[in-house]
């Protein structure tokens, strides 16, 4: 399963930019923050109402879940990432905030990493209204507990059997580390090996790329120790994708 804190899209277009990547996953491998915040906020409050600042990837996943959303009186503000920010939507989100709404953010995210460079993320809008309202935010994306347990609910896994891998230790490696979950640092994006030094806590493995995971020589079953030989888990990430073909 793919987990995003990027919640402008919706599941299936995220689906769709992997399979342009030569990544062959259908929408029901994608897990993204908007979907854990909306499926928070529905228990919290069944059929309540928010404020949106953000994109389709949140405003769809709400109304799945039984959100309506309004300009007036709601009773969450949610924020997520966003194109489109503006100083009436800050505006209106404070007041709103102070008039009792309580605020969630999708991820705290400082900025996000773009083709054009980076631009503030999530993070930097929930810091804006923080320091504007002086409520705090309830974050529900990685590395909340929140999203990496229904993560794992959603794939039937016990803790025991999950690992989480990824390149940035203050979401993916934290939120595993938080759960109990296996680890595995990948050193092809956000974090470098000279970073380790700065955290508290440490990744189970560190790998180069997720490639190296792929190759047919690996045994994933002993890498991670998930599961005796005569179970079902596939051996290898070929293994797997012949399996996953042969029953679609």
């Amino acid at each position: 399963m793919f987990l995003t804190n990027n919640s402008q899209r919706t599941r299936r277009d995220v689906a769709m930019k992997l399979k342009r990547m030569g990544i062959n996953v259908g929408e029901e491998h994608i897990f993204t923050c908007a979907m854990a915040t909306a499926r928070f906020l529905s228990k919290q409050k069944p059929h309540g109402t928010a404020y949106v600042i953000g994109e389709g990837g949140l405003l769809q996943a709400l109304h799945q879940n039984g959100y309506s959303i309004v300009d007036s009186d709601p009773d969450y503000v949610v924020v997520g990432e966003g194109r489109t920010v503006t100083a009436e939507s800050l505006e209106a989100a404070t007041r709103m905030i102070l008039s009792g709404a309580k605020l969630v953010a999708t991820n705290i995210d400082p900025n996000c990493p773009t083709a054009g460079g980076t631009r503030p993320g999530c993070g930097a809008v929930v810091a804006f209204l923080e320091t504007a309202t002086g409520k705090k935010a309830a974050s529900v994306g990685k590395p909340s507990p929140v999203m990496m347990r229904a993560a794992r609910k959603q794939l039937g896994l016990a803790t025991s059997e999950t690992v989480v891998i990824g390149d940035t230790m203050e979401t993916d490696i934290f939120g595993g580390v938080q759960m109990g979950y296996q680890t595995v640092l990948a050193l092809s994006g956000g974090t470098q090996f000279d970073d380790l030094v700065n955290y508290a806590f440490s990744p189970d493995s560190i790998i180069d790329s997720v490639a190296d995971l792929a190759s047919p020589e690996v045994n994933l079953r002993e890498k991670f120790g998930l599961a005796t030989a005569d179970e079902a888990l596939p051996p290898s990430v070929n293994e797997w994708e012949e399996m996953r073909l042969a029953t679609t």
